[in-house]
């Protein structure tokens, strides 16, 4: 969806209008939910939390402006602060179980335990950034934001979300053994792993 779409659907929601916020629902549902999920890890949670958030913007939109605020980096803002009240309420570890696809799981034992593999080695690259180190990789990669929008989610400065991206995919390919030209130091087949193969990409 293009931004002159968004803003034109934005100001008819805010107008009452309920097919342009379902519009914007349709655009924003996927993104939110793949964040939300690395965050809080069960699948039932996370699209409980989704439709909180959905809900929480439906009633903050009147109050929503633009003036050079990205409209995605506002939704995140509110994604981000009800994943944070969410963990503080609930005090649940934080992890990936989630990662793994349905296609995926019906591939085999074998592909099936070789993603396992991957998602873990992730998992513990991921727990071993920082707290605004692992939030952009999600915003970024996982929700699919732009560094704009992701400045504006973690309220900071759009520079500040490229170090801390550069940094943070520095550190994962030090974790998990990727080499700078893209070979991983370990034997195994890394196919099967879109996170790593991402990685390995950028």
């Amino acid at each position: 969806m293009d931004d002159e779409t968004l803003e034109r659907l934005v100001v008819e929601a805010q107008a009452g209008n309920t097919f342009a916020f379902g519009r914007i629902f349709d655009e924003y549902a996927g993104p939110i939910y793949r964040f939300v999920v690395s965050r809080v890890g069960r699948p039932s949670d996370a699209e409980d939390l989704t439709q909180l958030i959905f809900v929480k913007a439906l009633e903050a939109l009147p109050r929503y402006e633009a003036r050079g605020v990205p409209f995605g980096g506002w939704l995140f803002k509110l994604a981000r602060n009800a994943v944070i009240d969410h963990a503080r309420t609930n005090r649940e570890q934080l992890t990936l179980e989630a990662a793994e696809d349905k296609p995926a799981a019906e591939a085999g034992p074998e592909a099936v335990a070789l993603l396992r593999d991957d998602l873990d080695a992730v998992a513990r690259a991921l727990d071993e950034l920082t707290e605004d180190q692992r939030t952009v990789i999600e915003l970024r990669f996982f929700a699919g934001l732009s560094a704009r929008e992701a400045a504006f989610a973690m309220g900071r400065q759009e520079g500040t979300i490229r170090g801390l991206q550069f940094r943070a995919i520095a550190s994962l390919r030090r974790s998990l053994g990727i080499e700078p030209g893209g070979a991983m130091t370990d034997e195994r087949d890394p196919h099967g792993s879109a996170g790593v193969a991402a990685l390995r990409a950028r």
